[in-house]
């Protein structure tokens, strides 16, 4: 890599450190042995949402019992007929073979008898996700960020803040339209330490950062989830698609005051827990046939309407009749948290209500992980790929992440001689800006974007809702961008800008959209369901 005041070239800068960026940087790192390869992440190394999943990995493991054919179906039924069909085949065929890769970096799925232990989650047919406990996505960083760590050519940066990606835009000062042919140069990173913004040119970009849960109130992604890398790939103009699909969580914990929520995860019910409205009778059954192991969409709706119908907070996730010691041994982080709150499974209900859980949609990717501008991939949360659909199946997301960074790297095998060095990329430009902002104003405007789209483009929008976000939106954005266009640079200010502009994209996808499919829901639309 090389290092000249502000500017920085490397072969490859991989933007996020989830399951995605990670596994990605380490096939690069074994294959490309003599480039240079630059992660970089705004938080801390494992500061990602891949560390809160809980659930697992879905995979065919069982073939006595399971089929490739199975997991197909579920997750085209879950999608509600919006997955990409030759997508979900080829993520799901791939599976077996991804998952034995993180099993050799050293990931410890749970074992019993030496034969792995296999969960249920709503959705799935079979028991087919492996799990470490109940901190799945905790293990995996653990084990990915120590083979990482060991790889000589690859360079990981904390607390850098990607900020802009590069493109022909800010080389050649012409103004870019979505049908141009565009290419990635790299991109503009604030290093939040020094206080300066690095210039890093790279022949392949690889955007991994994750979701967007922070527009929400109340959701279970950490505070770096801000939408970052679908606002930069959208400035970029590059395609973005089906980000109306946003998925509830049916059950996090109910505990004001607590941010993130702490969820309560899907395995639960898949051990047989049972939902119960604030006065202890049971519900699901209304809703669905498969009543508690229904997909997410239809769980969470079905919690809402009882909460809109009784007015009551929340309702009741009963385990008391699951035997403790198992319960115990599968879910300790659980169990933990709730005697923390006073909280017996054995004789207490647990209080849950929805909660932001994921984007479904997100940049257009090719099964080759190939965005629509040149040089510039993505993985994982950040993308629409066709094999979430309109509704995400509980535990594909991390196998997401896992398939199409491998698709990414034999598809850079092939093409990556072919990529020139960029050259005269110019350096970040603040000249004009001012240091006396007021952080006041962007926690304001931060707690407003979320107060609109929990308020106007939840689980469930109409058409007046979806109006009143687009009108407050707008001037947010223009509010935003004075500040921006003024302001000294820092994370916060840039995370708002990503927040209005995902919120806004969120927003004016829902508009579009005139039938009610997963995780999208308008009241207006009740007679036209798909």
């Amino acid at each position: 890599m090389k290092t000249s005041e502000n500017r920085i070239e490397t072969d490859f800068l991989i933007i996020g450190s989830g399951i995605a960026g990670l596994s990605f940087a380490l096939k690069i790192a074994d294959f490309f042995k003599d480039s240079n390869i630059t992660i970089i992440t705004k938080g801390e190394k494992n500061e990602s949402n891949t560390k809160y999943a809980q659930g697992g990995i879905a995979s065919v493991w069982n073939k006595t019992v399971d089929s490739f054919e199975q997991h197909v179906q579920d997750t085209l039924i879950a999608g509600d007929d919006l997955c990409d069909e030759n997508i979900v085949r080829m993520v799901i065929k791939n599976a077996p073979k991804r998952l034995k890769e993180l099993i050799n970096w050293g990931v410890q799925f749970d074992k019993e008898n030496n034969n792995y232990l296999l969960g249920r989650e709503g959705g799935h047919s079979q028991d087919r996700i492996l799990h470490h406990k109940d901190i799945t996505g905790f293990e995996i960083e653990r084990a990915l960020i120590a083979k990482v760590e060991k790889q000589k050519n690859i360079q990981f940066l904390t607390h850098h803040y990607a900020i802009d990606l590069i493109t022909e835009h800010q080389v050649n000062k012409k103004k870019t339209h979505r049908k141009d042919r565009i290419t990635c140069f790299g991109a503009y990173v604030l290093d939040e330490k020094q206080k300066i913004v690095k210039t890093f040119s790279a022949k392949v970009t690889m955007l991994a950062t994750g979701g967007n849960g922070q527009v929400y109130n109340v959701t279970t992604n950490p505070i770096v989830a801000t939408g970052d890398g679908i606002g930069m790939a959208y400035r970029a103009k590059a395609e973005i698609s089906e980000v109306e699909f946003i998925q509830f969580h049916p059950t996090a914990l109910y505990n004001p005051g607590e941010y993130p929520a702490f969820l309560i995860s899907e395995a639960v019910r898949g051990e047989g827990a049972i939902l119960r409205d604030y006065y202890g009778n049971k519900f699901m059954h209304k809703y669905d046939p498969r009543e508690e192991l229904a997909s997410r969409d239809i769980v969470a709706r079905a919690i809402d309407n009882e909460l809109k119908k009784s007015g009551t907070p929340h309702v009741y996730l009963d385990c008391t009749h699951i035997p403790y010691n198992r319960f115990q041994k599968h879910f300790p982080n659980i169990t933990e948290k709730c005697l923390s709150l006073g909280i017996d499974i054995r004789k207490d209900y647990i209080p849950v209500s929805p909660a932001q859980h994921y984007i479904c949609g997100g940049v257009n990717i090719n099964k080759k992980a190939k965005t629509s501008i040149k040089n510039l991939y993505a993985c994982g949360e950040v993308t629409r790929s066709g094999l979430h659909g309109a509704n995400r199946l509980a535990s594909n997301s991390l196998l997401e992440g896992i398939v199409f960074a491998h698709n990414a790297f034999k598809n850079l095998t092939k093409r990556y001689h072919k990529i020139k060095t960029p050259n005269n990329i110019p350096l970040w430009n603040d000249s004009g800006v001012v240091k006396n902002m007021e952080k006041v104003l962007i926690t304001h405007d931060r707690n407003e974007v979320k107060t609109i789209m929990s308020n106007y483009v939840g689980i469930v929008r109409s058409n007046e809702r979806l109006l009143r976000a687009e009108r407050r939106l707008k001037v947010l954005y223009e509010d935003n961008k004075r500040l921006y266009d003024h302001s000294e640079l820092s994370v916060d200010v840039c995370e708002l800008r990503n927040l209005i502009t995902t919120a806004y994209l969120i927003t004016q996808f829902s508009k579009k959209r005139k039938e009610n499919r997963g995780g999208f829901y308008s009241a207006d639309l009740v007679n036209n369901n798909h």
